[in-house]
Formats: structure tokens, sequence, C-alpha cells
């Protein structure tokens, strides 16, 4: 398979909306604007635009776990609810590759477990989590030669609102927590059976099809958190 797991997960021109993004960010933090919503995530702004670009590259790295038989489809683009995903060109391949995606899962995961650690929000995020995997569960879609996919902007607002509602003080932290690890479970795990005989390629955990609702619901839904909490955590790097 060699470097075929690896590919962008959305087109060109919508993973530039996505890089316009975050050079957009990255202007707001050096002018201050957003300084104090990544204090109270727990981060500096180093360390806020490290986890971002991170997650951006990382979006093109997959991690094989094993292979699922069966045919699949190859270099094709899917649409989904306004969203265009790629089915990357494969040859001579086994099966669907089930994979781990680095910007969209591993970055993720490490990231929130440091905040839970860190703040020691293990009964909230863990509500957290479960709420809004149960959303994302709900609208997560089996979608044919991509795999699962999740509607974009509805899972940004809904986890916004339920950090809010747990924990003013804690309201950033819960935000990533719940966003990221709930569009994970919600999204890929919870439907790992659905993924066989879809004709994915590479069925990514964390890529294609949720990496967008991961990046704007641990990012975006951090950021709308973060500006209006009223206090402030400090930072750890």
């Amino acid at each position: 398979m060699g470097s075929q797991v690896h590919y962008l997960p959305l087109t060109p021109a919508l993973f530039s909306i996505l890089v316009f993004l975050f050079v957009g960010l990255i202007i707001l933090i050096q002018l201050r604007i957003l300084r104090y919503a990544y204090m109270k995530l727990g981060v500096g702004p180093r360390a806020a635009m490290f986890l971002l670009f991170g997650s951006l590259i990382g979006s093109y790295f997959n991690i094989p776990v094993t292979v699922l038989p069966g045919a699949v489809r190859s270099g094709q683009v899917i649409d989904f609810f306004g969203m265009q995903y790629v089915v990357p060109l494969v040859q001579q391949w086994p099966g669907t590759v089930l994979a781990v995606n680095v910007g969209g899962a591993v970055i993720p995961t490490l990231m929130s477990t440091y905040l839970v650690l860190r703040y020691q929000l293990w009964a909230r995020a863990t509500i957290a989590v479960i709420a809004v995997a149960f959303i994302i569960h709900s609208m997560a879609t089996p979608v044919h030669g991509l795999g699962i996919a999740v509607p974009v902007f509805a899972p940004v607002v809904a986890t916004a609102i339920l950090a809010f509602l747990l924990s003013r003080e804690y309201a950033a932290p819960l935000a990533y927590i719940g966003g990221s690890m709930g569009t994970l479970i919600g999204a890929d795990l919870s439907k790992l059976d659905k993924i066989s005989g879809l004709g994915a390629p590479v069925a990514s955990i964390g890529g294609a099809g949720t990496f967008d609702g991961i990046f704007l619901t641990g990012i975006l839904a951090v950021l709308l958190a973060g500006i209006a909490s009223p206090s402030q955590p400090r930072p750890a790097w």
C-alpha cells in the first residue's frame, strides 16, 4: 500500500479554506485579539498555533490498523452535505484499510487527555463527550466510497452550548474535549461495523468525512467558548 494511504481528506479548494482559517487565526493571535481565548484553554499562543498547524498537516497522514476485505472505489470525489471528500487513487488494493488519522484523531486525543488531567475534568468531560457523541451519532452517515461522514457546522454550536451549560469557567477545554472526542466516538468508533461493504479504500478514524467536523468543533467551539468565558485559567505553555 505504501504511501497511498496518505492523502488530503478534502479537495484542495476546501482544504485551502481551512488553511485560510488557520492563517487568519494566526493573525488574530499575533494581534492578541484571541490571546485570552487560548489562555482559557490552557495553552499559550505558540502552542495554539502548533496545535492548529499539527492538526492540518497531520490530516494528510494515516496510520494503518487492519484491512477489511472487499471491493473498493478509487480516485473519486464524494459530495456530502455541501462538502467534497477525496477518495484516493489506489492500485492493487486488498480491501478497505482501517486507519487512524494523525491530525483528526491522534493529536485531538493527546490534547484532550492533557486538558482532562490538567483541569481534573473527569465527570464534566465524560458528560460532554457522551452528549456530543450522541448528537454526532444521530447525524453521522455511512457514505459509499468514503466511510462515515458528519455534517460540519451543527456540532460546533451544540458543543459550545453544552460546554457553557457544564461550566462557564472551563467552557473552553470542555468544548475542545467534547467536540473532538465526541465526534470521534459518535461518528467513527461507534459505527465501525458500518464500514465494511462501503467500498472505501481507506476508512480513516478522524480522517475524510469527519476531519473537518473535528477541526471545526475542536477549534472553533473553543474560540466561541473561550472568548466569552468569564475566568482565565493560567496557560500551561
